[in-house]
């Protein structure tokens, strides 16, 4: 399921309006981000690293699963996800600490960067520990896994970060400067002749020919355990990920690469697109460019989350490169998503091939099967998504002509959001949140009441405090 990133993308910073503040109130947030950030970094941190959720007494730690106390989180809001937040308050103050605090999440990082080039969703400072991988510095498990992830924002969000670190280091931390290097190579590599990126690599990707997408003669309804890892993936938005650490690449780094591989996506989502009469995206393509399985609740299919994500994808390609063709696809499928919302406003994750009925997945013990029925689904995974079908009309409408657009407006915090944040702080400069059900990241096993620090949360409270500082400096 995608996450949602705090990243310090190289538009994150671009323009944020100056606003006028009140004295007291930005001094609190000054002191409220300084306390939040220090106990953090110091009491939350392991090796520099993070996970999602730690417990109030810190003795229990959770990602995707239990942490142990060696585990550090890569897939955001982890590892480079609090390490953004930390250099959005450098940026926002000047304070070098907060660049300090971002500068040890980079290096956890760069400890965890595999042989193939980018991340696994962990990394284990024990060699001997359960995901202990082949690392490159030498210091892991030399059976462990080589496989980098492009799952969930892993990798994307890791090399975004580790590219920020290094502009705000001046380029002159040599380990961080080629950990970024030698991710963005090995993200480079990945990408396929069409423009497509697999779901995860070991190396450099084969080439295959390239062809526009079709629908198949005919599809199994019963999942086929097949290897969907190497194939076209555009599952979890990684189109929209990959776009944009591609363009916090080219913003940091000069290099037209970066630009090309851009262009190079934006083709493959322009091949991908399928014909009439669900002019829209799946989530998982084969060689042929047919929609595939992938794990074992998700069906070939045309998605309606992956569909959003590659409609914004077009829209950042077109704005870095002024060309309209990347526009062309998009009228046609925002009139699809429309048509296909939910009675209740929503968008199913899938739709039936050619008929575009919604489609389910529902379960007896661990074998899944396909359904049409709503009614008894199970709980782990986004079945029904709230769209934003809206703003993307909203978007593409007021795109200009054939001006490429190179920044993004940001609206400051308001003061009473700001006040509540400052508020919700507590003595030892800790946001604590309290179970009630809710489902979380990771899907943790939480009895209601329990208390524990969320990363996600810190992430965005110490983004929107250091907006208005930003804003009122």
């Amino acid at each position: 399921m995608m996450r949602t990133n705090t990243l310090l993308c190289a538009f994150a910073l671009s323009a944020v309006p100056v606003i006028a503040a009140e004295p007291s109130l930005r001094g609190d947030a000054a002191a409220a981000l300084k306390k939040a950030a220090t106990y953090y970094h110091t009491k939350v941190a392991a090796h520099g690293g993070y996970v999602y959720f730690t417990s109030e007494d810190l003795q229990q730690r959770w990602g995707e699963g239990v942490a142990t106390p060696s585990q550090v989180f890569v897939e955001p809001p982890g590892t480079p996800a609090v390490g953004a937040a930390y250099l959005q308050a450098y940026a926002a103050t000047g304070d070098t600490s907060y660049r300090d605090a971002a500068r040890d999440a980079a290096l956890a990082l760069v400890h965890g960067q595999l042989k193939s080039g980018g991340w696994a969703q962990v990394i284990d400072f024990d060699p001997q520990g359960s995901k202990a991988g082949q690392y490159r510095n030498g210091k892991g498990n030399p059976k462990g896994r080589n496989h980098t992830s492009l799952d969930d924002g892993q990798t994307q969000a890791a090399i975004a970060f580790l590219a920020e670190m290094d502009r705000a280091l001046e380029f002159k931390d040599a380990v961080i400067h080629a950990a970024a290097l030698a991710a963005l190579d090995a993200l480079l590599q990945a990408q396929f002749p069409n423009g497509a990126f697999p779901q995860g690599y070991t190396g450099p990707v084969k080439a295959h020919p390239v062809i526009k997408a079709s629908y198949p003669p005919d599809w199994p309804r019963t999942w086929p355990n097949q290897n969907y890892w190497d194939c076209y993936t555009l599952n979890d938005n990684l189109a929209d990920t990959v776009s944009d650490t591609l363009l916090t690449a080219l913003a940091v780094y000069r290099d037209e690469r970066y630009r090309r591989a851009l262009v190079r996506l934006g083709d493959f989502l322009i091949l991908a697109q399928m014909p009439e009469p669900q002019p829209a995206w799946a989530q998982q393509y084969n060689y042929e460019m047919q929609p595939m399985w992938a794990r074992k609740f998700e069906p070939p299919a045309i998605c309606g989350l992956e569909s959003e994500g590659a409609v914004r994808t077009l829209m950042k390609i077109h704005g870095i490169t002024g060309d309209r063709k990347y526009l062309e696809p998009i009228p046609r499928a925002l009139a699809y998503l429309r048509k296909s919302r939910l009675p209740d406003g929503r968008m199913a994750r899938y739709y039936e091939l050619r008929t575009n009925r919604p489609l389910y997945m529902n379960r007896k013990g661990p074998d899944y099967f396909l359904t049409f029925d709503d009614t008894d689904l199970p709980a782990h995974y986004g079945w029904k998504q709230n769209t934003v079908v809206d703003a993307l009309e909203r978007g593409f409408a007021a795109l200009p002509g054939e001006k490429p657009r190179t920044e993004k407006v940001k609206s400051p915090p308001k003061a009473g959001q700001v006040r509540a944040i400052i508020q919700a702080l507590d003595d030892e400069g800790r946001w604590v949140s309290t179970y009630a059900g809710e489902r979380l990241v990771g899907q943790p096993k939480f009895a209601a009441g329990f208390r524990y620090l969320d990363s996600g949360v810190f992430n965005r409270n110490v983004e929107i405090l250091s907006e208005y500082l930003r804003a009122t400096r």
